[in-house]
């Protein structure tokens, strides 16, 4: 299912975007049910509509998809209650419609879409790496000189991402994606709260130690700022306050 906008900016080709979520997983770290975040497709999914592009969502394995509950603006924590935006695509029943069953990546036909889009959450960092359908659908949008994205963890797609050359994607490009900085935030909010014994991190490895260990020129915007960057037709953004950075990046290049 994708929502088709009555009046784009160029009705009669309007710029396709493929945005994709991870699918449940469970943390090896914590035992905890992750996925992915919301901002991180609620964000991106608005920007795109506002500038006239169709969308569809789509995720490894396909079926529904669960959020990470403190993406979610109406859970008790209040974590994400500012979060308009997500709160108006969770109050909105065909937006809510297209993430309770996504249709798997494999079914991207790479000739429909200008761009691919990887949303993040917890989950990526548990299960993109048995998503090759994903590594090789990434691939094949940047071999092709399409726009090849990916923000905050769903990052982690470029930890396993091989050219057809066998060479890493990643390696000599400028990239962000969640920080060191962050992840260092994240750890010890959960010690503070007793949720984890302290010294024990949340996630199982780091987005920016991967990304540097393969040869990436790894750069950041500072604690928690929107902040997005591009190398030619890949286009990184660095983490969940990023969504409305990144899909500018990405809107920038296609046009409207």
């Amino acid at each position: 299912m994708s929502l088709r906008d009555p009046n784009p900016s160029n009705p009669s080709n309007p710029k396709r975007v493929a945005i994709v979520i991870a699918n449940p997983a469970t943390s090896s770290t914590t035992g905890w049910p992750v996925g992915f975040w919301w901002s991180e497709l609620s964000h991106p999914f608005y920007a795109f509509r506002e500038a006239g592009y169709e969308v569809e969502i789509f995720s490894p394995i396909g079926g529904k998809c669960e959020a990470d509950a403190l993406s979610d603006p109406r859970d008790p924590s209040g974590y994400s209650f500012s979060d308009l935006i997500s709160m108006g695509f969770l109050s909105t029943p065909d937006l809510v419609a297209l993430v309770e069953d996504t249709k798997p990546v494999g079914a991207i036909e790479l000739a429909e879409f200008d761009a691919i889009v990887v949303a993040g959450g917890q989950a990526p960092m548990f299960a993109f790496e048995a998503a090759t359908e994903l590594h090789a659908k990434f691939v094949e949008f940047y071999e092709a000189g399409k726009i090849a994205c990916a923000l905050c963890h769903g990052t982690a797609v470029l930890r396993f991402a091989q050219l057809s050359s066998g060479e890493y994607l990643v390696k000599g490009k400028t990239v962000t994606g969640f920080a060191n900085v962050e992840e260092d935030f994240a750890d010890h909010a959960v010690w503070k709260r007793g949720a984890l014994p302290e010294g024990k991190h949340l996630m199982p490895w780091r987005i920016e130690d991967a990304l540097k260990g393969l040869g990436a020129n790894y750069v950041q915007g500072g604690l928690w700022k929107g902040f997005a960057v591009r190398d030619r037709n890949l286009i990184t953004g660095q983490q969940n306050f990023s969504g409305a950075e990144t899909a500018e990046l990405v809107i920038q290049t296609l046009g409207r």
